[in-house]
């Protein structure tokens, strides 16, 4: 029987509280995708949903994705003046703005390795809360607030480029399994400084490809080169900077696209997915 519409909340329905039925299918989803970092070598790591702005300013976030920003500040209440009206405060009832709340998961791994030496082939997997400024939203498929497992490598760029060989080759397979369309394309995303000499090696070779169910990207693999390497200090064995590359999946569009092809039905999407994962075992 098909599960009822998540219950939608926060500024134009951005928010969402998934049923029972949808939790179970993020959370298998969610399972499948760590258990192939773990397979591969990784070891997972718990980060924070936050992190101090200066933190996120190294990696150019408020710069090359600024419509994107979100940030958190404390409330100044004392007065007993700064009421929320309307659903919101005044900005004069905010204090500095401290805190920023990531648009990607990855950022945490670099953080985590910050200042320190690793091997020449890392592997980490995490998951965390991402949150997006979006002009619109779109049920399931766009979100102010939703969950996107990554699994990062870190070390030599021949280490890098094979986890997202292997990786990709798992996303097609994964979709193969599940009868589910799924195309790979190049994207664009201004992720480095457009005057940078990434940004116009980006020109030259895409350093990121999405998979697409239609119009929406479900997944990802990101070529970084050593950009996080530099930025936080993170060296090799023979003290160069790291090179790193990751592999994305959005959770809540993963689940809205099975949800989807098994016409609302998350109950027969999720033996779907556990017969898939038993094809390719």
């Amino acid at each position: 029987m098909a599960g009822t519409a998540p219950r939608t909340t926060g500024p134009a329905g951005g928010l969402v509280i998934l049923d029972p039925d949808q939790t179970d299918l993020l959370l298998e989803l969610d399972r499948t995708f760590a258990g192939w970092g773990r397979s591969a070598g990784a070891r997972e790591i718990l980060p924070p949903p936050l992190y101090p702005v200066s933190d996120l300013e190294k990696f150019d976030v408020y710069v090359n994705f600024p419509h994107l920003a979100l940030v958190g500040a404390g409330l100044d209440l004392e007065s007993g003046e700064n009421k929320p009206v309307d659903g919101r405060f005044a900005p004069a009832a905010l204090r500095g703005a401290q805190v920023g709340l990531p648009h990607a998961t990855c950022y945490s791994a670099f953080l985590y390795y910050e200042n320190s030496v690793v091997a020449a082939d890392a592997l980490i997997t995490l998951v965390n809360r991402c949150f997006r400024n979006e002009e619109r939203y779109e049920g399931l498929r766009r979100l102010l607030s939703f969950q996107m497992r990554e699994v990062v490598a870190l070390g030599s760029y021949e280490h890098t480029q094979q986890v997202l060989g292997s990786f990709a080759e798992r996303i097609a397979a994964f979709a193969d399994a599940l009868s589910l369309r799924l195309e790979k394309v190049p994207a664009f995303d201004p992720f480095f400084r457009a005057d940078g000499a990434r940004a116009l090696l980006q020109k030259l070779s895409p350093v990121k490809y999405e998979f697409q169910v239609g119009d929406l990207a479900v997944s990802s693999v990101n070529t970084h080169r050593n950009f996080f390497g530099e930025r936080c200090d993170i060296r090799g064995p023979e003290n160069e900077f790291v090179f790193t590359s990751c592999v994305a999946f959005g959770l809540e569009r993963w689940l809205s696209v099975l949800v989807d092809l098994h016409h609302g039905d998350a109950v027969e999407a999720l033996d779907a997915v556990r017969t898939a994962v038993r094809q390719l075992a």
